[in-house]
């Protein structure tokens, strides 16, 4: 009790102060207005560190340091869309904005309403280290750079839709050649311009080769000039890397001639100005009819000018050659000195042969000459044939000895002892194949025949049953089929009755009664 007395005297000396009390809100909202009031707009230098990018609702966080000190620092998302560069990591830049404090953590931060690089010397030592990694992959490698098409039939545009670089190029485009420009409306400046060129130029080559919107032939990627951080976001890595795969060739032109970026040297080919690769891009259409008109007169020429040496060829050729008459005549001398001479040989051929006929003198003494020397002749012949076909006959016999010598009979008798011993064998493996197969056919018909007798109507009738059929000899099953006065014939296993149904029921009855009166097989009887 002593201590607890003490201890409640101690709290009402304390309640009797003069300090003023305030709750956590109260002094974390006074701080809040004191560094706001004195620290309202403030420009700090330092090093970016914790860049992560945009977070999902758009803001950015992340925190400057120099070698002593931190500060954390916020840029809201409609700041961050006005920005002309995007941060990165390690950058060293001036933030202006205002410094406030979070309540929530009890710190102290700075919101950003303006960001630029630390002087022209860090974006260009950025630049250039993003130049050689770039390079040290083979994006900018002229290797791979595409030809431009000489007479695209489409030109898609990259570029802001309310400058006046996209009226230069249509405007130019026009002059020099109209066709068909499909423009792809993007942000030139700020941190987004980059994501959305890239977008651009994927979108492009995306499109369908055929259709209503058919990609283009070619691409202008197009804006004015501007400082260096004006024109940042063309340095952007993604975009490089978008137009280094461009399967179109790409023109950048970007700034004017002394500008450059890194989309100048991933492009196909880097214009000075925007109006400068509209005129890459396509030919003087007068320049073109003037040239087609000036080849088509040279071709018009050159053909009349063939055909004049081809006449006068065909000309000179035709005086070189000799006339009909000149080459009919020396073949027409040769058939007339031919047609003069027949006349002539036809004459002494005839009194030749007259004449050698008329010393040939026919007698039979001449016949039988002619007869006589013939005969000669065919004896000789004669004779040559039989000496011939004695020698055949003789090479014939030797021939035959030596085959004959060549055979025997033991083998034929082998063979022969071989071939019955194998027809006895098979002649008695069938006969017991066969006695074997009536047996199986014995045997399967005496099952039958079990079968059938155990399965037949007779072996019922036999144990008492008996087998109704109507007039026409269909079998009836039940009472209902059977009317009064119809004609019935009734089978039992020793015979055939004939019988006539004195009445009919609808219902099978069951039978109590055996047949009473039956008359002898084959006669009329009644059925009680």
């Amino acid at each position: 009790m002593p201590a607890l007395n003490r201890a409640m005297s101690e709290v009402a000396t304390e309640s009797r102060t003069n300090a003023a009390e305030y709750t956590v809100s109260e002094i974390s909202g006074a701080l809040k207005r004191t560094v706001e009031d004195a620290f309202g707009n403030v420009r700090v230098r330092g090093e970016i560190s914790g860049y992560r990018g945009p977070h999902s609702s758009g803001h950015a966080y992340f925190s400057l340091k120099d070698d002593r000190a931190r500060i954390e620092a916020v840029v809201w998302k409609g700041t961050m869309s006005r920005l002309k560069f995007r941060p990165e990591e390690g950058m060293e830049v001036i933030a202006t904005g205002k410094l406030t404090t979070y309540p929530g953590s009890s710190k102290y931060q700075i919101v950003i309403d303006s960001l630029e690089p630390a002087g022209a010397g860090a974006l260009m030592a950025l630049l250039e280290e993003r130049k050689r990694r770039l390079a040290a992959e083979g994006l900018f490698d002229d290797r791979r750079k595409q030809l431009l098409p000489f007479m695209p039939l489409v030109i898609g545009v990259v570029t802001s839709p309310t400058g006046a670089v996209i009226r230069d190029i249509i405007h130019r485009i026009k002059d020099r050649f109209p066709l068909h420009v499909l423009v792809w409306p993007v942000r030139v400046q700020g941190e987004t311009s980059g994501a959305e060129v890239a977008a651009a130029v994927n979108g492009f080559n995306e499109l369908p080769e055929e259709g209503g919107f058919r990609r283009p032939d070619l691409l202008i990627v197009a804006r004015g000039g501007g400082s260096l951080e004006d024109l940042w976001g063309f340095n952007d890595e993604a975009l490089v890397r978008a137009v280094a795969a461009s399967h179109i060739p790409v023109i950048s032109a970007v700034g004017h001639e002394t500008d450059w970026t890194l989309i100048d040297l991933a492009a196909d080919r880097r214009a000075p100005t925007p109006t400068g690769a509209a005129e890459l891009a396509v030919p003087v259409k007068a320049e073109l009819e003037a040239t087609l008109a000036n080849l088509g007169a040279r071709l018009r020429g050159a053909v009349s000018r063939m055909i004049d040496r081809r006449s006068q060829a065909v000309r000179a050729a035709a005086r070189a050659l000799p006339t009909p008459d000149q080459l009919l005549a020396l073949p027409r001398r040769r058939f007339d000195e031919a047609t003069s001479r027949l006349g002539r040989a036809l004459t002494v051929t005839t009194e030749r042969k007259r004449a050698r006929l008329s010393a040939v003198r026919l007698s039979p003494a001449t016949l039988s000459r002619r007869i006589a020397e013939t005969r000669r002749h065919l004896d000789r012949d004669m004779l040559r044939a039989n000496a011939a076909l004695r020698a055949l006959v003789r090479e014939k016999h030797v021939r035959f000895d030596r085959t004959k010598a060549r055979l025997s009979p033991e083998p034929l008798a082998r063979r022969q002892e071989a071939c019955r011993l194998q027809l006895t064998s098979l002649e008695r493996r069938g006969t017991l194949a066969v006695g074997r197969a009536l047996e199986r056919a014995r045997t399967q018909l005496s099952q039958a025949d079990r079968l059938m007798a155990t399965l037949s109507h007779k072996a019922v009738l036999a144990r008492g049953f008996a087998l109704v059929r109507d007039a026409d000899g269909a079998v009836l099953k039940r009472a209902a089929e059977i009317s009064a006065g119809s004609a019935l014939s009734i089978e039992f296993a020793d015979g055939t009755a004939n019988a006539v149904a004195t009445s009919g029921d609808a219902k099978p009855r069951p039978v109590t009664k055996p047949v009473s009166k039956v008359k002898e097989p084959g006669n009329q009887g009644s059925l009680f």
